[in-house]
This record gives structure tokens, C-alpha cells and sequence, in this order.
């Protein structure tokens, strides 16, 4: 059991290295459709343009009953920060990684949720369909 413990937690601690690397090489050769989850934050990228990504999420977060309280967005980022019926901060960033990808990032309370975090890119991922 103590092995197990251990080979974990060097999972745990090398899998934001080796993902990270993984998702600047996805990126960088035009990849879309990458998923990461990296300290707190579900990273993914699509490839699709920033508005179009953007009407997505702002769609997404309405269909699941989030209350949008920030919604700032220029030609090559967007940040949208919403609140669940706890009041818990759901915060999505989205910045263009070229003319026609774009990086998103969910991150879902203070310490972030995996499992809430997939489910808006989930409904974001519908609403670009």
C-alpha cells in the first residue's frame, strides 16, 4: 500500500510537467481538441475562433444556471467569471492561440474541480457543434 502511495504521488507531482509540455507541443503544432487538468484548472484548446468560442461559453454557462457577475472580452482574450446557486466562482479564461484556435481555462471554485470544470467544457464543446 505504502508503494502505491508513493509511485502516486510522484504521478501527482510530475503529470503538470509532462502535460504542460504535451500541451505547448499540441498547441504549437496546431492541435485542437486537447484537454488538461493542471493545478486547479481544466485546460483545453479548440479549434475554433474566439468569438465563436466565446457565444459557446456565454451559452453554456446560462444552460447550466450560472450566474455571469464579470464578462470582459477584447479581440484576443475573454474572461468570464460566473457563480453557482453555493456561490462558488466558476472563472472561464479564453485567449486566442492563433487566428482560428483558441486556449480555454475553467477552473471551478477556489481550489478547482475536475469533475464540474469537465462538465462546462462539456456544454461549451455541445454549443460549438
Amino acid at each position: 500500500m505504502k508503494s502505491q502511495q508513493v509511485i502516486l504521488a510522484l504521478l501527482a507531482l510530475c503529470s503538470p510537467v509532462l502535460l504542460g509540455g504535451c500541451m505547448l507541443v499540441a498547441v504549437g503544432a496546431g492541435a485542437a481538441g486537447t484537454v488538461a487538468y493542471v493545478k486547479g484548472d481544466l485546460e483545453a484548446v479548440e479549434a475554433k475562433k474566439l468569438d465563436t468560442v466565446y457565444d459557446a461559453t456565454k451559452k453554456a454557462l446560462e444552460q447550466l444556471e450560472l450566474s455571469v457577475s464579470v464578462d470582459t472580452k477584447d479581440k484576443i482574450s475573454a474572461t468570464i467569471i460566473a457563480r453557482d446557486s453555493s456561490d462558488k466562482k466558476v472563472t472561464v479564461k479564453l485567449s486566442a492561440a492563433t487566428e482560428d484556435s483558441t486556449n480555454i481555462s475553467i477552473r471551478f471554485g477556489a481550489f478547482g474541480s475536475e469533475t464540474k470544470s469537465g462538465m462546462v467544457l462539456d456544454k461549451i464543446k455541445e454549443n460549438l457543434k
